[in-house]
């Protein structure tokens, strides 16, 4: 019969494979993301902390205390690379999932604020696999066209006139997501929605959101074309604000 090892008082525990990882961990991965895609990224980041701490020296040494004002722009540059690596890291991320089936859904599902998205696309066309999906908030539902914008369209008014129908007295709001004219780009999409005019209450959301939920979707939806699941493709937010 064996026996188990005894345990050291300052034995370190096994690491779980399933823990998430820590922000320390997550900012290295951010940063490798954005200087995987802009190989200027360090430089840049270096050229925002020195410059401004240069420019705290420069103020110091002309209204005095310079140490107090070499800190103060030391720590005003760090924010400013934290903020800039942010940018290039959604940069980065965009670029990864440009191209692929639901990218524009796994953008939309980055916008927060009160929003809830479904989690999978609420209509597909069978032939040419555009895809609408659906996020609700306080601006009522919105709905994001991914496809061509001629062909897309008839799909999302489809969607738009059945939600209309279904909710009488909700904003119904339609988005095309792509490339062409008159379409949104993957960075539009979350400033869009996020200007839309906010007209339900936390309540009113809750019970729009209850009411779809109901009623379903499309019970004759074809399977989901591969790519990117809008549900699981989340960016990682406090990484992308550089916190």
């Amino acid at each position: 019969m064996s026996e188990e090892p005894r345990k050291g008082l300052f034995r370190r525990k096994p690491k779980d494979p399933n823990r998430k990882p820590g922000r320390l961990a997550q900012m290295r991965q951010v940063y490798a993301l954005a200087a995987k895609h802009n190989k200027a990224t360090p430089w840049l980041l270096a050229a925002a902390i020195l410059g401004c701490t240069i420019l705290g020296v420069g103020v110091g040494l002309v209204f005095k205390g310079i140490v107090f004002t070499t800190i103060l722009g030391f720590m005003v540059g760090l924010l400013l690379a934290m903020f800039m690596l942010g940018r290039f890291a959604e940069t980065a991320a965009f670029a990864q999932m440009e191209g692929q089936p639901g990218a524009f859904g796994a953008v939309l599902n980055t916008a927060r604020r009160g929003y809830l998205m479904d989690e999978q696309p609420i209509a597909v066309d069978p032939r040419t696999r555009d895809l609408v999906f659906r996020s609700t908030g306080r601006s009522g539902v919105v709905l994001l066209s991914e496809g061509p914008k001629a062909r897309s369209a008839k799909l999302l008014a489809k969607e738009k006139k059945r939600h209309e129908r279904i909710l009488p007295n909700v904003p119904v709001h339609a988005l095309q997501g792509g490339s062409e004219e008159g379409q949104l780009t993957m960075k539009q999409i979350v400033p869009t929605v996020h200007k839309l005019p906010r007209k339900l209450n936390r309540a009113e959301v809750l019970a729009v959101r209850n009411r779809l939920a109901a009623l379903g979707t499309q019970a004759s939806r074809p399977p989901i074309p591969k790519g990117i699941d809008p549900n699981k493709a989340r960016p990682n937010h406090r990484a992308m604000r550089g916190r």
